[in-house]
């Protein structure tokens, strides 16, 4: 029973250690009317391929200049949260640790999937790789019984990294875990869409980023904290 106690005590100490960024403030990206610490991928200022509409940040579909969202700021450690929703066949993701470059953003950062599971083909066709709350196309176990909220309906998303640790969180729920740059990564990379790609996940800093796949996709209460 003593020992069963240590090791509930030290799980315990060890998720609170992940979910704490030394202390670091909330900054909030967007509260439901000014948009801050964001612009567009590529760009010096916000996008106009995103909207702010009826308390929300939503992607402007059929935009002549389609454009991510980036964090004006690079982040090592951080802890990000989001509540998203998509329109039904919706696509859309979180990318971290991303390098801004000529190229898109998923050529250099992993991605939270963002997506419409029942109606999008990756929601079946891919399952369980490119499933919402995934590691996009390289780690989707325990994704058959996720909380999950259809199309239309609100998501909590929740991102954090301390130490190379890396957490997905679905709706108050840890459904991922990985160590960044272990040999279990290097394995899924291996086996991904990404094996060719040189500068992917080589990132030990990087921007969050907010993907405009095309589709119409909202998100608010977005926040993050780290350095």
């Amino acid at each position: 029973m003593k020992i069963t106690n240590t090791l509930l005590l030290s799980a315990f100490l060890g998720t609170l250690a992940l979910s704490a960024q030394a202390g670091e403030k909330w900054t909030v990206l967007f509260d439901g009317k000014k948009v801050s610490g964001l612009r567009g991928y590529g760009q010096k200022t916000m996008t106009e391929s995103w909207a702010v509409k009826d308390g929300t940040l939503k992607t402007v579909p059929g935009a002549k200049n389609k454009r991510d969202l980036i964090t004006t700021a690079s982040f090592t450690d951080f802890e990000f949260e989001c509540e998203w929703k998509v329109s039904p066949g919706g696509n859309s993701g979180i990318m971290y640790r991303v390098k801004e470059t000529n190229r898109p953003a998923y050529f250099t950062g992993p991605e939270m999937q963002v997506l419409d599971d029942e109606k999008h083909p990756d929601g079946h066709r891919n399952f369980p790789k490119r499933t919402a709350g995934s590691l996009y196309d390289m780690y989707g176990k325990g994704m058959k019984n996720k909380e999950y909220n259809k199309a239309g309906q609100w998501n909590k998303a929740r991102i954090v990294i301390k130490d190379n640790v890396v957490q997905h969180y679905l709706n108050g729920t840890k459904i991922i875990e990985y160590k960044w740059g272990s040999d279990e990564v290097k394995a899924m990379i291996a086996n991904s869409k990404f094996k060719t790609w040189q500068d992917f996940m080589g990132e030990p800093k990087g921007h969050i980023v907010l993907q405009h796949h095309g589709e119409e996709v909202w998100y608010r209460n977005i926040r993050v904290r780290g350095k």
